[in-house]
């Protein structure tokens, strides 16, 4: 037989229990053919001495906006990482302003008033912005600042009007005029101005977003929420991820998810199309019909995302009971729970995964009953509904997740950047509660790997570090059960993910028919102190064969 490629003297961890362990591996057409003996006579066209080191699955991030990422990338960044301070970030801000034209939008992110010693207001946002609109995103995304002019671009002349509505938020002070803070919905407001970026610009930033990816030992992303009205960039989206494929400019394969918003009704009711139980609206989907599933290896579409509530740093996550530091306040729904019954309802009778973002344990709960009530209406075996993040759950809502077959994708790198301040704002009862983990695994339940960058950091390595350790920013450890194994946490990384797109069966471990995508470790991840884990370098990553990420590495021979 003659390979592609040659990958030999490596320390494989296959995540394959029929054959756990190699030394080289053989690649036609960007898929594993043999290992090891089965490749005695082979020759190829590329072989790569990776001299020792350990390889691993490539990771796969179930939860990754790599389009965001790469626009981030080149916004002000005002993250603790960046600024320690107030007057830090308005100098930031200040100095990003200058480098813009008079009328340009100054666009800024991920800062945490937590660790800013005050809040940002609207008005040191003016002086900071020199008279140009100034949008600042916090760093749960769900939540954000804007200045007076900002606001008068949006159509406010007087910034007392803004609007407040379902699923909506405008901080105000007591005489009503707006602090300039606004969540969740509100943020429409800002993003049908700023977006979307042109369509080149979009193009870059999902380079960039790939070549993060792509040095993070990422080799698969799940995109949760393309082309919608909060997440994704535009209506091209789905365009743009097509054309970086065709041009070869991300390098790590993609499932996209569309937004909710723009799925509508299709085709016309009286002709008989329409599902018997929803007459008044017919199928429900994108135009053509397209849904979960097409695509390929490359780029193929995913779940439909649906949100439910808003994030626990930003205190707009429906929760059951109040936030300790807010009496009365417990988040929101970003619609009524019958309405959301009804949405999650039409993805599935039309045929979707739905991918339902729900933090608190009050979302949580609603959407857990939704799905059920729609596969009591229309059973479909291994659909595989997810619940985005799962952030706060008890006991009885792990055993419903099992019994609908529902895969949870939450965070654990959310406690080691995020950790203490969730804990503060639900208290320390419920925080016990938090990106459960371990209790999952240990009711039979598949937990895929995953980040929800760029709200924090990308790599994997880091991700596995705090689903091994749960330590907090103080420094504590959160419910020490939950912790899992590095060999677990590996899995979710790798198996987990793809199960949770239904694509076990092409990645996620190294097995012959399976793609030839792996990770190239400076270390071995299953046998370092798990405090160094995230210390671990990527050396190459490899997708279909390919060396995408580290080419002076592994030079072929």
């Amino acid at each position: 037989m003659r390979l592609d490629a040659l990958f030999t003297g490596g320390r494989f961890t296959t995540m394959d229990p029929d054959r756990p362990t190699a030394h080289s591996l053989g690649v036609v057409a960007g898929v594993i053919v043999g290992f090891d003996e089965e490749l005695a006579g082979c020759r190829a066209d590329r072989v790569h001495d990776l001299a020792g080191a350990p390889v691993v699955p490539g990771f796969h991030d179930a939860h990754h906006h790599l389009g965001p990422r790469g626009l981030e990338m080149r916004m002000c960044d005002v993250s603790p990482a960046a600024v320690r301070d107030l007057d830090g970030l308005y100098a930031a801000v200040a100095r990003h302003a200058d480098r813009l034209a008079p009328d340009a939008w100054v666009l800024a992110v991920n800062y945490d008033d937590d660790k800013l010693g005050g809040p940002i207001t609207r008005e040191g946002l003016d002086k900071a912005a020199g008279g140009r609109p100034a949008w600042v995103l916090h760093c749960s995304h769900h939540s954000g600042v804007v200045n007076t002019e900002a606001i008068r671009r949006m159509g406010y002349e007087n910034p007392a009007d803004l609007p407040d509505g379902e699923g909506c938020w405008v901080e105000r002070r007591p005489d009503g005029e707006p602090t300039g803070v606004i969540a969740e919905r509100s943020l429409d407001l800002v993003h049908r101005l700023i977006r979307p970026a042109p369509f080149d610009a979009f193009l870059d930033a999902l380079e960039l977003g790939g070549r993060a990816a792509l040095a993070d030992g990422l080799t698969s992303v799940t995109e949760p929420g393309i082309a919608g009205s909060l997440t994704g960039n535009g209506p091209q989206d789905l365009a743009a991820y097509l054309t970086a494929v065709d041009q070869d400019r991300m390098g790590v394969r993609m499932t996209v998810m569309p937004e909710a918003s723009v799925l509508h009704p299709l085709g016309d009711p009286a002709s008989g199309e329409s599902h018997q139980l929803l007459p008044q609206q017919g199928p429900f989907g994108l135009d053509l019909g397209l849904r979960t599933g097409l695509g390929d290896d490359r780029l193929r579409i995913g779940g439909v995302k649906i949100f439910s509530d808003g994030a626990l740093t930003a205190r707009t996550a429906a929760m059951c009971e109040h936030y300790v530091d807010e009496p009365g306040q417990r988040g929101l729904l970003h619609e009524d729970a019958e309405n959301l019954r009804q949405r999650i309802l039409q993805a599935h009778l039309a045929g979707w995964q739905v991918a339902t973002h729900a933090i608190g344990d009050r979302a949580v709960q609603t959407v857990l009953d939704a799905y059920e009530h729609a596969q009591s209406v229309l059973p479909r075996p291994d659909v595989r509904h997810r619940i985005e993040h799962f952030g706060v759950a008890d006991h009885r809502q792990v055993e419903q997740v099992l019994r609908l077959g529902v895969v949870p994708v939450p965070q654990g790198r959310f406690l080691s950047e995020l950790g203490d301040v969730y804990v503060r704002n639900i208290g320390p009862e419920r925080g016990r509660n938090l990106y459960r983990q371990r209790s999952l695994l240990d009711a039979g339940i598949e937990v895929p790997g995953s980040s929800d960058c760029p709200v924090v950091s990308g790599s994997p390595l880091l991700g596995i570090q705090a689903l091994v350790s749960r330590v907090l920013p103080d420094g504590s450890v959160l419910s020490p059960a939950e912790c899992l194994t590095p060999y677990q946490a590996l899995r979710a990384y790798t198996h987990g993910s793809a199960y949770a797109d239904h694509q076990e069966h092409r990645k996620g471990s190294l097995s012959r028919g399976k793609l030839a995508d792996f990770t190239v470790l400076s270390d071995d991840l299953l046998a370092v102190a798990p405090q160094r884990i995230g210390e671990l370098v990527v050396l190459a990553t490899v997708v279909g064969g390919v060396v995408r990420h580290g080419t002076d590495v592994l030079p072929p021979a």
